[in-house]
């Protein structure tokens, strides 16, 4: 199982890729999360790639941020890089400024990317969030998607996860979970972002060895609390393939 870290950039990002890269198998790397301006997702991973080679990096697309022509641009540019994929989604609203709604789902921006912008070997991956149905999210995994990112992990909707990820086994596409430890630290930030966690630290080894064999990696994140995120990614050593 492969451990990914929820990597969110900040002007520190290579100082914090170094701090990490010996206990991951590769990032996720956000974009502009909550709608803030931060470092480019698609930058930061194509940099973090340069660096590390042998790491998946994988960033999040926010459509909301993004016009046709930066949405093709961008993802060419992760293609001539070698990303290991894109994920895609609608995402946050900005905080400044107006939603772009030029490319209207995930699945028009995917067939853009593909029969318009002509990228080539970038594999394009959709969120799938526990709070739709386990039918409707494995519809989705049967359209035209590379991969599958799973997100609101916690008891009451693994077995949707375990469905799901059954399918992808089936279809041999690779899913990932986010996994969303809370701490005494991050207590405020979970409530801010409206998700559930999916444990807490002194249950992480437990919970891991219920997703190993199920999943193909999960992607760790104390949300947050950077000492936690350390912390945890140690716990999950012992679970990297």
């Amino acid at each position: 199982m492969k451990i990914l870290h929820e990597f969110v950039p900040t002007h520190e990002f290579l100082k914090l890729g170094e701090e990490t890269h010996d206990l991951v198998d590769g990032w996720n790397v956000t974009d502009s999360a909550a709608g803030v301006p931060a470092p480019s997702g698609t930058v930061v991973s194509c940099i973090l790639k340069t660096k590390y080679p042998d790491k998946m990096v994988v960033p999040i697309f926010i459509l909301h941020y993004k016009g046709p022509v930066e949405v093709g641009g961008l993802a060419l540019a992760a293609d001539s890089i070698g990303l290991d994929g894109i994920a895609l989604s609608m995402g946050d609203i900005p905080k400044y400024g107006e939603p772009i709604k030029m490319l209207k789902s995930s699945e028009e921006a995917r067939d853009f990317l593909r029969a318009t912008a002509h990228t080539k070997d970038i594999k394009l991956g959709c969120l799938l969030t526990a709070r739709r149905s386990a039918e409707e999210s494995i519809a989705r995994v049967r359209d035209a998607w590379d991969f599958v990112f799973f997100m609101r992990l916690e008891d009451k909707s693994f077995p949707v996860l375990d469905q799901i990820a059954k399918e992808c086994k089936r279809l041999d596409k690779p899913i990932y979970s986010y996994f969303l430890v809370g701490t005494p630290k991050n207590a405020e930030i979970v409530k801010m972002i409206g998700w559930p966690i999916t444990t807490t630290m002194d249950r992480v080894e437990e919970y891991a060895a219920k997703l190993d064999g199920l999943v193909d990696g999960i992607i760790a994140t104390c949300a947050g609390d950077y000492e936690g995120d350390k912390e945890l990614l140690k716990k999950l050593q012992k679970f990297r393939k």
